[in-house]
Order: C-alpha cells, then structure tokens, then sequence
C-alpha cells in the first residue's frame, strides 16, 4: 500500500486528499482481488474507509483522466531515448440491458456482426524501442440518437433512385480534398489526439499517428495533417492505385495526374526493397509513390506479397503514409507496433474490470473504462519494479504479490501478538507466491 501511495503522490496537485486517498485504496484492491472487478467486489477487498458507498461517491467523481494519464507517465514509465508514436483503436464491452449510457449496437470482430454494447476510444503511446503500448485516455462513443433515428426512418421507407443524365453536371466544380469536414468518431479521436499533444509539449518529439484499416481513407488523413502529425494505416486489397505518369505531356491541357495502373501481381523487379523465403512462403516487400483518386496528394504505398510456392497463390497487403520519405521497413514496423494498444484492452479486460463493469450511468461508465486502463500503466510501472529480480514478472504474479499482501494483513489483525520482522516477510513472501507463476516459494520452517 505504501509503494503506491508514494507512486501517487504526482497526483497532488491534480486530486484532492480524499480523492488521491480513495483512488489509492481503490488500486490496492484491485490489485489483491480475484473474481469481477465491480464496484460491489472491490468493496469487499479494501480496508478501512473503502465501503460500497465510498465507491459510489468515486465513481460518481468526474476526474481528469488524461492529466492523470499523463503525468504518471511522464513521471514513472517515460523512457526519453525511446522513440513514440501515438495508435489509436476502438473497443467494445458486451452489454446487456436498455438503460446503460451509450449503449447501442456496435460491431464485433470476435462476433463477426454488430452486438449489443458500450464502445471506447483508446488513444496511446507507443514506445518503439520497448515494443510496449501506453494507454494515455479513454473515451465512451455515443451515438447522436435523432440523427440514428431518422437515418432508420430513411432506411424504413426505401426510394427510388434520383434518375439523371449521363456525365458531368453542368456548371459542377471540382471539390477539394483537402477541405473535409471531421464529424463522429474522427472529431473525436482529433480531440483527444491534441488534447495529448498540447500535454506532450516538447518532452516527445510525436510525428506518426497510427490507425487501423477501418481508418484507411482520406478523412482520417485530413484529420491527422490537422494535428502535424503523419498517418500510418492500411488501405483496402482491392484500393485502386495508380503509379506516377512516366510521360510528360506536351502542350497545353492539365498535367497528368495518373499513369498506369497498379497491379499487385505484376510489379516492376526495381520497386522491389527486399524478398525472403521462408519455408514454402515466399514474401516480396515493394515500396513507391502513387495516387488514388481518393486522395488529394500521392501516398507513400509498401505493397506486402506472400506466395505460395506450392499452390502459387498470392495475397498482398497495402500500408500506406502521408510521410513520402518513411522507408518501408519503418513503416512496416510502425504498423505492426500498433497492435501493441489489442494488448491494453487484453490486459484492461482481464485483469482491471473493463469487461466486469456493471456502471449504468454516464460518468460511473467512463470512470470505470479509465480506471481500467489506468490500472495497464500502474501495473507496468510495479511489473519493472520486479522485473529487476524476474526477467519472467507477469500480471498474475503481481496480483498473487498484492494479494499476499491483503491475506498478511489480515491475518496480522487476528494474532495477539505481532511476530518478528524477519517471520512477517517469510509469511508475505509464502502467501504471494500462492497462484504465482514465476515464483519462487520460500521454506518456512516452524517454531
């Protein structure tokens, strides 16, 4: 307990005593708990002035999430000789119910279909040279309900499609691409994507936003150049893409934008960077600057081809950057760092009560989805503190330590007299190894 009420003491300026004391208490318990992190269960593992209705005032507390993100990163996890780029990814909670804020159908990839849940956006920093996600804020997506109400009226009352002639509009004016308006879940991602970066300052230097496909189109590409940040993302296998045009055109008329188009399976040898066999896969990395009609400007596209030296199918995955002078295997690298965020919502849904909340209100909701994440960066900073002694330290070690802890504690309350030093750290030592994995119990002998 005292170890974390000296790792939260960077929160004075930003909580008040009886806040910082609850939330300390309240990490404690969570720590030493088993079963459902609810509020009702936390209740039952924390001591002294942790009751269920002390929880309830907590949760019901509104607190500056992301400063307290922040600051105990800056002050505990920030390693400055590491580079870090910002990921960002979207979550959902299975719910159940009719009353829970937020609550609508959201798509699942586990389900393969829109389900009845809660959904988070996450944002984090990655450090590229630990290969570790932090989580830095977390927030609930809510639906406009008039504007999904009237789009399923729309929807209800099918009609026909508008007939016109065929070809360009008279009087119709090419729009500009650049000119996006950011609406929904991109407004709210730029949001808390310059609220990190005004909190950053000049301790990172932050260039590389990272996204998944689902965010592999130009308004996620505006939105990013907003922030002076360059996106990294997937573009679809079927994308239409086309190369530079390799003719000057002569005479008046527009530039050519577009040449030839790109075709996955038959690439010029000279945009090859690299090519590997492993087993009976072949894999071919191709890189170059070209144009989708989508885009305003040219992408910095890495073309990824896998074939199969049996069968002689090919697959082919496209990664695309604002950024023409990233080199493919940085890329390549910063794309697949991003799945470092699938972990903190692994870890937040397993260990920390992101999956387990039963909140129904709209500030309870969110202030158990960043506690839970908050809970990834406090047991990360607690897992290095061990780490020093176990290269193998997980997060089931950590929780069987506090919880050893929890049982010393108690069962100190009920001797009539306090045993020696030495005798209490052995007992510590034996009751955190209970349900440890990299764990190395110690002999207590009696008497």
């Amino acid at each position: 307990m005292q170890e974390i009420i000296a790792l939260f003491a960077v929160f004075i300026p930003h909580l008040s005593t009886t806040t910082g004391r609850q939330l300390s208490r309240i990490v404690f318990a969570v720590l030493a708990m088993t079963g459902r992190v609810t509020m009702l269960n936390i209740s039952r593992w924390t001591s002294k002035g942790g009751s269920y209705r002390t929880l309830q005032r907590f949760f019901n507390t509104v607190l500056p999430w992301p400063t307290l993100f922040w600051v105990f990163f800056r002050t505990h996890l920030l390693d400055r000789e590491s580079e870090f780029i910002i990921a960002g990814d979207e979550t959902i909670k299975p719910k159940t119910g009719l009353k829970t804020f937020g609550l609508d159908r959201f798509f699942s990839s586990t389900h393969g279909k829109a389900i009845p849940s809660l959904s988070f956006l996450a944002v984090s920093l990655v450090s590229v040279n630990e290969r570790r996600s932090y989580p830095m804020a977390i927030e609930q997506i809510v639906r406009d309900d008039t504007s999904s109400a009237s789009a399923s009226k729309q929807d209800a009352t099918p009609k026909e499609p508008l007939k016109r002639p065929r070809g360009r509009p008279k009087g119709s004016k090419n729009r500009d691409k650049t000119d996006v308006v950011i609406i929904g879940v991109l407004k709210q991602l730029q949001t808390m994507i310059k609220g990190l970066l005004a909190k950053v300052g000049g301790s990172i230097q932050l260039r590389y936003l990272v996204l998944d496909g689902y965010f592999g189109h130009n308004n996620a590409l505006q939105m990013t150049r907003q922030c002076d940040l360059h996106l990294i993302s997937k573009l679809r296998s079927d994308a239409a893409l086309f190369w530079q045009p390799t003719d000057e055109k002569e005479g008046p008329g527009r530039p050519q934008l577009y040449g030839e188009r790109f075709n996955p399976q038959q690439i010029d040898p000279k945009y090859r960077i690299s090519i590997q066999t492993d087993g009976n896969i072949r894999t071919e990395i191709y890189q170059g600057h070209m144009r989708n009609r989508k885009f305003p400007e040219l992408l910095n596209i890495v073309c990824l081809l896998k074939t199969n030296l049996k069968t002689k199918r090919q697959s082919h995955i496209l990664l695309f950057s604002s950024d023409l002078a990233l080199d493919a295997e940085k890329m390549i690298d910063y794309y697949s760092l991003r799945f470092q965020i699938e972990f903190n919502f692994r870890d937040a849904k397993q260990y920390w009560g992101l999956q387990d909340a039963m909140n129904v209100n709209e500030i309870p909701v969110n202030t158990a989805a960043n506690l839970s994440m908050f809970m990834v960066n406090v047991s990360a900073k607690l897992i290095k503190t061990f780490r020093g002694e176990r290269t193998l330290y997980s997060v089931i070690d950590l929780k069987s330590h506090y919880r050893g802890l929890k049982y010393k504690d108690e069962i100190l309350k009920m001797l009539p007299q306090k045993p020696e030093p030495i005798v209490i750290e052995k007992i510590t030592e034996h009751l955190g190894s209970i349900g440890a994995i990299h764990w190395t119990q110690t002999d207590l002998s009696p008497g």
